[in-house]
């Protein structure tokens, strides 16, 4: 099989007319798709979140000449390459080494199962599912109920089902109920409205800003934060795990575990 069978048979499951039409109805910027084609028959395929060093490096190590992402290996238009430069240097490295890349961005987040659902299965959410902002069969920025336990209790659950020690909580050890989330960096002024019109007590997502932190607290509503990493990797193995059976070759998994 080629690169560019592999990517239809993962378009196949994760449309990129999801992020198509995500940014279409809601604005942003995306570079999802076959990225780096060398055309090559693929000989492994590896599958890691972003288009790190040590993917690179593994990929190589076990005959792997396809990486597929989450994050866009290229994500705004590259106007030079230079291997000083660690975006081009990593985009040199694939090249010298054989491997051909496919990066597949908003469509993950928003797919019905998706990134943005299964951080909502990571936190145990129940009962019907209220995506923010819509799109076909899914959406990003989930709102639904959970059994009610305490900020500090969904905190150390967080830890444990995302295997990471980084999860942080902003805000009192108030009971919840009702949590917000966003895979991610999703968190702005109309995610925050969202969750506080819909009755959410927690909001959980990545990389929020300062004055967000501030908004939320000021609405009340409690955060809780975990890594941009972590919140998405969750999912994303979880997608890998249902696709690597239909790949038709052999896939395997790659973890930046420091990025936890």
């Amino acid at each position: 099989m080629k690169p560019k069978e592999i990517y239809e048979v993962i378009d196949s499951a994760y449309p990129k007319r999801l992020s198509d039409e995500y940014i279409s109805f809601y604005g942003g910027h995306d570079n999802s798709g076959l990225l780096i084609d060398l055309g090559d028959e693929v000989t492994g395929v590896l599958f890691s979140l972003d288009l790190s060093l040590s993917a690179i490096e593994e990929a190589k190590s076990k005959n792997c000449n396809l990486i597929v992402t989450h994050h866009p290996a290229i994500f705004y238009p590259v106007s030079r390459l230079s291997i000083e430069e660690p975006v081009s240097a990593r985009l040199i490295r694939c090249i010298r080494s054989g491997i051909s890349v496919i990066s597949m961005h908003l469509n993950l987040d928003c797919a019905a199962r998706g990134v943005d659902y299964y951080l909502s299965e990571a936190i145990k959410g129940r009962g019907e599912e209220n995506p923010n902002e819509k799109v076909e069969d899914g959406g990003y920025g989930r709102i639904y109920e959970i059994s009610e336990t305490t900020a500090k209790e969904l905190c150390d659950s967080l830890k444990k089902v995302l295997r990471s020690d980084r999860v942080v909580l902003y805000g009192n050890n108030c009971k919840v109920g009702k949590v917000a989330s966003f895979c991610g960096a999703g968190v702005d002024g109309g995610a925050i409205a969202a969750a506080k019109a819909n009755g959410a007590q927690m909001i959980v997502s990545s990389d929020v800003k300062h004055n967000f932190i501030c908004d939320i607290l000021e609405s009340g509503m409690g955060l809780i934060t975990v890594t941009h990493y972590a919140g998405e990797n969750y999912g994303f193995e979880k997608i890998y795990r249902q696709l690597e059976g239909k790949l038709g070759i052999r896939a395997i998994f790659h973890e930046d575990a420091d990025l936890l």
